[in-house]
């Protein structure tokens, strides 16, 4: 690490692999939850959550996960029953479901119903075999596309959704338009903290015309 023009300065290739975890989950941020529930071979159901995660395409409609594995490189559950069953569910975190995530985040053996252990409910899934949770805002069923082996340590999962499942306060079937406040989603900062989405302001893109007439113009910063 070194000093330059009031930044600090990291070189990738000199940090261990903690240190770049840490200077990632530190600032970029928030990132959004994926609280995923998937089912075992056998019929054990799991759920835990990732916020390595987010959309990557509309079409075809594509989320991706960054799954870690155990110490020893063998696969999380998760992981696991994902390549065993070729499919999983994402479901958001809002606000009042932040305590149950959190249970379910815990270190349970494999045997172990962690929707149990939160008090939460199991939903079926309609076009998979994973179920999803049903006191989720909103919840998306994926079938496997592609598993990416970064590295021994780290996996990235593609999943395309198949099926969604919106409370209907939240969105407005006619136009597709989600209401932000409504959802309340939550999502992960580092350490041990978390940031509410209701923080919200629009602020449009201009068109090129009104930026290069504007161009002499100060910059506007947005200020909380």
């Amino acid at each position: 690490m070194t000093q330059r023009d009031g930044y600090h300065t990291f070189d990738f290739s000199d940090l261990t692999p903690r240190e770049a975890y840490k200077v990632m989950i530190g600032t970029i941020v928030p990132r959004p939850i994926a609280w995923v529930t998937t089912i075992s071979p056998d019929g054990q159901v799991n759920a835990a959550p990732y916020s390595f995660f987010n959309c990557l395409s509309a079409d075809p409609p594509i989320l991706a996960l960054g799954v870690e594995n155990k110490p020893d490189r063998s696969f999380k559950d998760t992981a696991y029953n994902i390549r065993m069953t070729e499919c999983f569910t994402v479901n958001i975190v809002d606000r009042p479901n932040v305590e149950a995530m959190a249970v379910t985040a815990a270190a349970f053996a494999p045997d172990v119903d962690e929707l149990e252990m939160a008090g939460l409910t199991s939903a079926p899934g309609l076009k998979v075999a994973s179920p999803r949770i049903a006191e989720a805002p909103v919840a998306f069923e994926c079938e496997r596309y592609l598993g990416i082996q970064v590295s021994s340590a780290r996996e990235i999962i593609l999943g395309r959704i198949v099926m969604a499942h919106i409370r209907e306060d939240i969105i407005d079937p006619a136009t597709c338009y989600s209401d932000h406040a409504k959802l309340d989603a939550i999502g992960r900062m580092g350490g041990n903290g978390y940031a509410g989405t209701l923080d919200y302001f629009d602020w449009p893109t201009p068109s090129a015309e009104d930026v290069l007439r504007n161009l002499n113009a100060p910059l506007t910063r947005h200020k909380a």
